[in-house]
């Protein structure tokens, strides 16, 4: 099978990063985007998710329940006994 070669752009910070992943799991970064790029050819789609990381409806809730609680403390109970906080909840 021929092969080509293919030159591509990288943030230098991203690549050293990706190098130690890769290296990390035993491969070397043409590895990497020939095993990436043959998966994404069987699949039909990229093989992995992308998205904008917005927070679910669950971590949206917590994150505003925690901001209630951080504005006002007598709303939640704090603990500076671990195994008394441990024992109240195992209640």
């Amino acid at each position: 099978m021929a092969t080509t070669n293919i030159t591509m752009r990288m943030d230098e910070e991203l690549k050293s990063q990706l190098q130690e992943l890769v290296s990390n799991l035993g491969m070397d970064m043409t590895t990497f985007f020939t095993v990436t790029a043959k998966q994404a050819v069987r699949e039909q789609r990229i093989p992995f998710d992308i998205s904008m990381n917005i927070p679910n409806s669950e971590t949206k809730a917590a994150i505003e329940e925690v901001q209630k609680l951080k504005e006002n403390p007598s709303m939640g109970k704090s603990y500076t006994d671990i195994d008394q906080m441990m024992e109240e909840l195992l209640q």
